[in-house]
């Protein structure tokens, strides 16, 4: 792990976004709640909390962070759903791995819960989309 103890303790945010595409009968029963395994935006969303929470234990090297904020957001788009979360924690090292750990583990949960309906789903942009805090200040993508 790098040695991170030099550096100053500091507010952090982390903004990560992804997305899953579903097909459209599959897209309907989601929306209807008709999934059988039950609704899979609220349990992406707990999953994606904890997952970010988990970080350090499923990224070798990864910092173990005491995260302040965590939320996961699925917002409807016509072919499916786009993912965002976002981290905030005050540390020596930023929460880039806690969002992008959160986005992907939400929709993995969301595969998991409709592929008995749809095995053409796709995981995918998974990006940081901005960042906060620490020495190099803060950062967003273009």
């Amino acid at each position: 792990m790098v040695d991170v103890s030099p550096k100053a303790v500091t507010a952090r945010e982390a903004v990560a976004r992804g997305h899953i595409s579903i097909a459209p009968a599959a897209l309907e029963l989601v929306r209807s709640g008709r999934i059988a395994k039950g609704d899979p935006l609220q349990a992406a969303r707990i999953a994606g909390i904890m997952a970010a929470k988990r970080t350090a234990d499923l990224v070798p090297l990864c910092h173990p962070l005491a995260l302040t904020h965590v939320d996961v957001e699925l917002t409807p788009v016509p072919d499916g759903y786009d993912i965002e979360a976002r981290a905030r924690t005050t540390a020596q090292t930023g929460v880039e791995m806690e969002a992008l750990t959160a986005v992907s583990v939400a929709a993995l949960t969301v595969y998991d819960m409709v592929k008995a309906v749809d095995r053409t789903m796709v995981i995918g942009d998974i990006r940081l989309m901005e960042k906060r805090g620490g020495r190099s200040g803060a950062w967003r993508r273009r």
